[in-house]
């Protein structure tokens, strides 16, 4: 049977669902619910494919929804998926289950760190990253990307000055969020001899690998040197790429075998175990039907790009960095001249918009915005539309 068109035109109203992203902009935002747009936390406003929810209704029909047991066909849908969308042979074995990857990243923490070590973080960079560090009683040690005619590089001659002998990890986006860089395999080259050099382990953050423009082509960190294997740490998930969040499962993946025995025991000592709805997602998920359904969302989400940056870029001093991955625009503001406080209060206020501040993002975040384009096309044109209006006054 042929998988139905995804409808991602389709405006789904998520007000009054216990929607993070939309319930919470008022409070957080000051950006009304009844007529505001909620640009901001990272999950889209489409349905899954059909087959993720097929895989929900089987659970409800079947009507228990008891612990899960052989776990063997949602390993080889993980096995499958990574050797066919993204060329990597994956070892079952060496696949552990967390709640999303920010426990992910956090178990990662507690694993192979000690308390007062400081962590690597270039930045700006996912925010959750820094969080998670200091609640560990860990140190975020910043290392900012380099900005070049609005695109972002590794600056490591800078992060090899700024070394103090106390890091022990490097945390890697890749890709990039939220500058939506696909690093390079030279760059990627870069980051691992950096780590051999400083004596890191690496965690590879893949989450957005899946999210990939045409005309970029993501690389599995783990492809790139043999020789790092032992001091890295892969992380994927099937949630970002299929919208389902909220189903709070992510895979940590470590090929070697004495940090897959820390990261294991770490494990067991905490209890934690994975949630089935998550399990039957990812499974159902990572299949044909899955790939041909992200095949159909980056041909939406490449003109949602193109339509979003082509309306920002028509208001002087506003620039949104061209995307190689995600579906995150990360924009500037400093050619506006503006403080932050007053471009930050016409899109929040004027153009009734939540969006994250730069800020939170760390080093370099200051003069941006990041604003979630996976959302029906025509609240594109109406977020450009209101924040044309809202600079109407430069232009």
């Amino acid at each position: 049977m042929t998988a139905p068109t995804p409808d991602f035109d389709e405006i789904i109203d998520r007000r009054g669902t216990h929607s993070v992203k939309w319930d919470a902009m008022e409070a957080l935002y000051g950006v009304p619910a009844s007529d505001g747009l909620s640009m901001w936390v990272a999950d889209m406003d489409f349905r899954p494919p059909a087959c993720v929810m097929g895989a929900v209704q089987a659970m409800v029909d079947q009507g228990v929804p008891g612990y899960f047991g052989n776990d063997t066909p949602y390993r080889e849908a993980i096995c499958w998926w990574m050797a066919e969308r993204h060329g990597w042979r994956v070892d079952p074995a060496s696949i552990f289950t967390t709640h999303g990857l920010v426990n992910g990243t956090a178990m990662c923490v507690d694993a192979f760190s000690a308390p007062g070590d400081r962590i690597v973080l270039t930045t700006p960079v996912y925010h959750a990253f820094a969080k998670v560090i200091r609640a560990a009683g860990r140190e975020v040690a910043e290392m900012p990307l380099a900005l070049n005619d609005g695109r972002y590089s590794m600056d490591f001659d800078a992060w090899d000055a700024a070394m103090t002998g106390a890091e022990t990890m490097f945390i890697l986006c890749s890709p990039h969020n939220p500058g939506g860089r696909v690093w390079t395999r030279d760059e990627l080259q870069g980051v691992a001899d950096f780590c051999k050099r400083h004596d890191l382990i690496l965690v590879s953050d893949e989450i957005h690998h899946d999210l990939v423009y045409p005309g970029s082509a993501h690389i599995p960190m783990t492809l790139v040197d043999d020789s790092i294997a032992d001091r890295l740490v892969m992380m994927t998930a099937t949630t970002k790429t299929f919208n389902i969040a909220g189903s709070h499962s992510g895979n940590v993946i470590i090929a070697d075998d004495a940090l897959r025995a820390r990261f294991g025991a770490r494990m067991m000592a905490l209890g934690l175990s994975p949630n089935s709805f998550g399990l039957h997602m990812a499974t159902a998920a990572y299949s044909p039907e899955g790939a041909a359904w992200v095949d159909e969302l980056m041909a939406y989400l490449a003109e949602n790009q193109r339509v979003f940056n082509a309306g920002i870029s028509a208001i002087p001093g506003l620039s949104a960095m061209p995307l190689e991955a995600t579906y995150l625009s990360w924009v500037d503001f400093s050619g506006t001249g503006m403080a932050r406080e007053e471009f930050t209060r016409r899109t929040q206020e004027g153009a009734r918009i939540a969006a994250n501040h730069g800020p939170t993002f760390g080093l370099g975040g200051d003069p941006f915005l990041r604003f979630n384009i996976a959302t029906p096309r025509a609240r594109i044109v109406e977020a450009v539309s209101r924040m044309q209006d809202a600079f109407g006054d430069l232009q």
